[in-house]
């Protein structure tokens, strides 16, 4: 059983209460999307903090979206690269362990 440790975070000019396990990874993520929602309300004042929180949650969705697809590309063109080169190495009669 993981001991979790007590932290309080500002988010937007709010205190959230957490149970974390990472608290070094807990404040680079609070920091992280407290830093995006000021930086949009910087943009838009004009707009609602409801709408701020919104377009901050549409922005994360999208980078998660887009990184998730960078990795499969990633994955994919790593697992052409293995077997091309497994294929050289069959071709001169040599071998690696996967």
């Amino acid at each position: 059983m993981t001991d979790k440790k007590k932290l309080k975070i500002n988010i937007f000019g709010k205190d959230y209460p957490l149970l974390v396990n990472n608290e070094e990874l807990a404040l680079k993520i609070a920091n992280y999307l407290n830093d995006i929602m000021i930086e949009t309300k910087n943009e838009m004042p004009e707009q609602t903090n409801e709408t701020v929180i919104v377009l901050t949650a549409l922005n994360l969705a999208y980078e998660l979206f887009t990184e998730r697809n960078n990795f499969k590309e990633f994955t994919i063109q790593s697992r052409e690269r293995i077997k091309n080169i497994q294929l050289l190495l069959s071709q001169k009669g040599l071998s690696i362990d996967q």
